[in-house]
């Protein structure tokens, strides 16, 4: 990895952190309102038709987009190392997933629909997950020495309340709620709500990520893209070399790969399982998602300074106990009243696990090789990453519950935060 870096230039600090924080905000509809709560379970329901084998297909597609993500965001990061401009290559992944995310309006509720909605939605989770490869690399530009914990809490709280404010203007805006009508005129074609969540989420994404580009200041200089390109991944070829040498890396990079493959699967199925596994209507299925995002959002500020304070592996083990102890009554409750409260109380530990990885990656990397380092911390936490979602599938199909593929997720917790604990963190700066 490169070891020297340019300073950056500080001038209004407090403007570059909020438009950094704000990208959270923007990305997040994505994962609340495609991934997750709406639109996942309109593909099972209304384009495929059956709950449980519509998860299965979901599955396939988050997974066949995630072995994109793994081969090519090391490769990226350690390019745009060497080339600078990693705003640009930001704002190219948000063109890359704004233009299938709209035109999921065209999925209607058809089988002809499934295959194409699955290439438009693996498309848009690819564009969404390479750009969080330069958006995690400009953290240590933005923050200020002694807040990269603060920092990246903040942005993470603020995604949850990006997420459930775009949900929000969904629901009552585009689907209606309890019975109303929607606030916003619609074209006259079925499921005209749930399609139009598409156009919304990649009107939010694009909006919200200019003050990033407009605000944030990155190190000056940059090699031509064709140097770059060469020099970038020279160095990432020494940095793989090297690797085997570098076992406190390879912990952190292997551990919080399979944890986090358990917050994907979580995102990705979270949504689904409630409503067909627990039967959860629309309305209990809303307060899920409005409560969840509430509490992960709290949890992940509010954990910020604990990160700073303590530093980041006690509050990712912290999170991880607390992550374990409450899924594992999550996956055997029947009652929805049940799951729901014991959801809330869990997204208190689900926004700090995060937040604290992003920021422990960071501390971990070297000065000047960021976009290296969250490329290989992308390339780790989607190189096994089909598996998760294949695995749900196979243990849904399996057993013919969702219960036996929500089960896997703990499991990844568990195992990935026994890895870290093993990982010795820098000292804090």
């Amino acid at each position: 990895m490169t070891t020297s870096a340019a300073s950056v230039p500080r001038a209004n600090a407090r403007a570059a952190i909020f438009g950094w924080c704000l990208y959270d905000w923007a990305m997040s509809a994505f994962n609340t309102v495609i991934g997750t709560f709406v639109f996942s379970v309109y593909f099972t329901k209304g384009i495929v038709g059956d709950a449980d084998h519509g998860a299965a297909l979901w599955g396939v597609a988050i997974g066949a987009g995630g072995v994109a993500v793994a081969l090519l965001s090391p490769v990226l990061g350690a390019v745009a190392d060497h080339g600078g401009r990693r705003k640009a290559w930001l704002a190219a992944c948000v063109a890359a997933a704004v233009g299938p995310t709209a035109l999921l309006w065209l999925a209607a509720p058809d089988p002809s629909w499934i295959v194409p909605a699955m290439l438009l939605v693996g498309l848009a989770s690819v564009a969404f997950e390479l750009s969080y490869v330069f958006y995690n690399a400009l953290l240590v530009d933005v923050a200020p020495p002694g807040m990269l914990g603060r920092v990246s809490g903040w942005g993470w709280g603020l995604g949850y309340f990006g997420g459930l404010a775009c949900l929000v203007i969904a629901l009552f805006g585009l689907i209606g709620f309890g019975g109303a009508a929607p606030l916003l005129p619609l074209p006259a074609v079925e499921s005209a709500g749930p399609r139009a969540t598409g156009p919304l989420v990649a009107l939010w994404w694009a909006l919200f990520a200019l003050p990033l580009l407009l605000l944030v200041r990155e190190r000056p200089g940059g090699a031509p893209i064709g140097a770059a390109i060469r020099r970038g991944l020279a160095d990432l070829w020494r940095t793989l070399k090297s690797l085997p040498g570098q076992g406190n890396l390879v912990r952190f990079l292997v551990g919080s790969a399979i944890y986090r493959e358990g917050f994907n699967m979580l995102f990705a199925f979270g949504g689904i399982y409630a409503a067909g596994a627990l039967g959860l209507d629309f309305g209990q299925l809303v307060l899920f998602a409005i409560g969840l995002n509430v509490t992960s959002g709290i949890g992940a500020i509010l954990f910020a300074w604990v990160d700073d304070a303590i530093g980041s592996k006690p509050t990712i083990l912290v999170s991880i106990v607390g992550l374990v102890a409450l899924g594992v009554p999550i996956i055997l409750v029947t009652d929805p009243a049940w799951f729901i409260g014991l959801a809330l109380v869990l997204g208190l530990f689900l926004g700090p696990a995060q937040a604290a990885s992003r920021t422990l990656m960071g501390r971990l990397a070297p000065p000047g090789g960021e976009g290296e380092a969250y490329g290989l911390y992308g390339f780790t936490g989607r190189a096994t990453g089909f598996l998760g979602p294949w695995l749900f599938a196979a243990a849904t199909a399996a057993f013919a519950t969702q219960r036996a593929g929500m089960a896997t997720v703990i499991a990844l917790f568990a195992l990935g935060g026994l890895i870290v604990a093993t990982v010795r963190e820098p000292a804090r700066g």
